[in-house]
């Protein structure tokens, strides 16, 4: 006759099966690693003064950076290495990549005006640089308790596209002046600023992708690629551009929608 199996054992079982996951996982880092690697090239392509590619590079990375997470939950392979994997990796990307690519657009012809124009282009940079990796401790520590329906000051991806568009816009440009290099790092500055702000951006992670829609929505889909590939960087720079200021604007729009609002009457 066989023994039943004690409390004890099945709690212990279930204290295994709750256990986090050790060990490592190919796929997800795979893509963490292709996520790094672009980040990598786009310093190196900056370094050798090819800023198109280097543009391009960190909008590449985003893309990669937005599958390892995802790909990890749908097969079950999250583990704890794979989050600190990514952080890291999203440091050199977002944060010191864009940096660099800034750098090595601007801070030689702006130095060109004068020694503290030259200063304060290369700690823009600098400023930049430090702000993601601030948003990104910020994140990592606050991650279980705040909201998932929004992010707590400008996701590190988002600055660093709108850094990199900038930069990939203005390359374009045989000589930007002074006029422009003040707006390329103050736009550098400011993206930073943001990072590490306590403004709610909207993170779309509410939204049911998996579900089911409706065919007339699926015509959005080919009509984006239509208009993002008509100009690839006007596009881009455009759209998370605009997620950039979204929340500010936000907030201003509620303080002026309270300030307007009619006082109720006092009950006589």
């Amino acid at each position: 006759m066989s023994a039943s199996p004690s409390p004890e054992s099945h709690s212990s079982d279930t204290a295994l099966e709750r256990r986090p996951r050790r060990g490592f996982y190919l796929l997800p880092n795979l893509l963490t690693t292709a996520s790094l690697f672009s980040g990598f090239y786009a310093i190196v392509a900056a370094i050798d003064k090819h800023f198109a590619p280097a543009g391009m590079a960190v909008f590449v990375a985003m893309v990669f950076d937005s599958l390892d997470g995802r790909i990890a939950r749908l097969t079950r392979t999250e583990s704890a290495f794979g989050k600190e994997y990514d952080s890291l990796s999203d440091m050199v990307s977002f944060g010191v990549a864009p940096a660099i690519v800034a750098y090595q657009w601007g801070v030689v012809r702006i130095a060109e005006y004068g020694r503290a124009w030259g200063r304060f282009g290369w700690l823009a940079c600098f400023f930049y640089a430090a702000a993601a990796a601030l948003r990104l401790a910020r994140f990592n520590v606050r991650t279980a308790t705040v909201d998932k329906r929004y992010f707590e000051g400008l996701p590190s991806p988002s600055a660093a596209a709108t850094v990199a568009g900038f930069v990939w816009v203005s390359s374009q440009w045989r000589e930007p002046g002074l006029t422009g290099l003040i707006v390329a790092f103050t736009v550098t500055v400011l993206a930073g600023a943001l990072m590490v702000s306590r403004f709610s951006f909207f993170s779309f992670k509410k939204i049911d992708f998996d579900g089911p829609i409706r065919f007339i929505f699926l015509l959005f889909v080919p009509l984006a690629f239509v208009l993002i590939a008509s100009d690839p960087p006007l596009i881009l720079l455009a759209i998370f551009g605009g997620y950039a200021i979204s929340a500010p604007l936000m907030w201003v729009w509620r303080r002026l929608r309270r300030r307007h609002r009619p006082r109720r009457e006092r009950p006589t």
